[in-house]
């Protein structure tokens, strides 16, 4: 029984030497789904009509939706960051619905749940620096000049606030799963841990998807300069 991030085979470039790990390979599954997905609505786009039926209600179902909720948490004039949260939610989703198919959830994964708030934190100071880089350098001495370290180490903590939560979520519902599977008999096992998957892989996995997402567009939001 192993709950760290396997390593399956090695490959050398040049002097190097490149891991290849359980989470590259589910990562790189996702990315094929989300890939082959985004193709079908692509070629499906195709055939819509204005009075949508169908497949048709179901993509515009969640692409307005999304944009609704975007413009309702940031306002009309930020929704263009949904079109980036979009993506990340439906990657989170479905990296977190990858234990359903026996792969290791990629957010299982520190590195994977690390790169994804890095880059929230990026687009946040960006952002909030492209918009008015005079209130954006004003921000860190904001109410007085002695709070400077203090709201420096407040924007780093969105690093630190996005990536484990993300992280210590996903890889407890992977410990439960692992151990559940290791005490029980092989002919038990594949009825027990229906319930558990539906609640690790589907519901928390739908939540914490949905947790990452909405953080991230508040955290941009509260420094954005009003």
């Amino acid at each position: 029984m192993e709950f760290n991030n396997r390593v399956i085979t090695t490959v050398d470039v040049g002097e190097f030497t490149v891991w290849i790990t359980e989470t590259h390979v589910s990562t790189w599954a996702v990315m094929a789904i989300l890939i082959a997905l985004a193709l079908v609505v692509r070629i499906a786009l195709k055939s819509f009509t204005e009075v949508p039926a169908g497949k048709q209600n179901v993509i515009e179902l969640l692409v307005e939706g999304f944009d609704n909720f975007v413009q309702s948490t940031m306002g009309k004039e930020n929704r263009g960051f949904g079109k980036w949260y979009f993506g990340i939610f439906l990657f989170i989703l479905a990296g977190n619905f990858s234990g359903l198919i026996n792969l290791r959830p990629p957010t299982a994964d520190v590195s994977t749940t690390l790169a994804l708030s890095i880059s929230t934190f990026v687009i946040v100071q960006m952002s909030a620096c492209l918009r008015s880089p005079k209130k954006y350098a004003k921000s860190f001495f904001e109410p007085f000049i002695v709070f400077f370290p203090l709201n420096v180490i407040g924007d780093l903590a969105i690093i630190i606030s996005l990536a484990f939560r993300l992280f210590g979520n996903i890889l407890s519902g992977v410990i439960v799963l692992g151990l559940v599977y290791y005490a029980l008999p092989p002919v038990i096992s594949l009825a027990v841990p229906v319930p558990l998957h539906a609640y690790f892989d589907i519901f928390a996995g739908t939540i914490q998807a949905f947790i990452f997402t909405v953080l991230s567009l508040i955290f941009i939001k509260n420094k954005l300069p009003a």
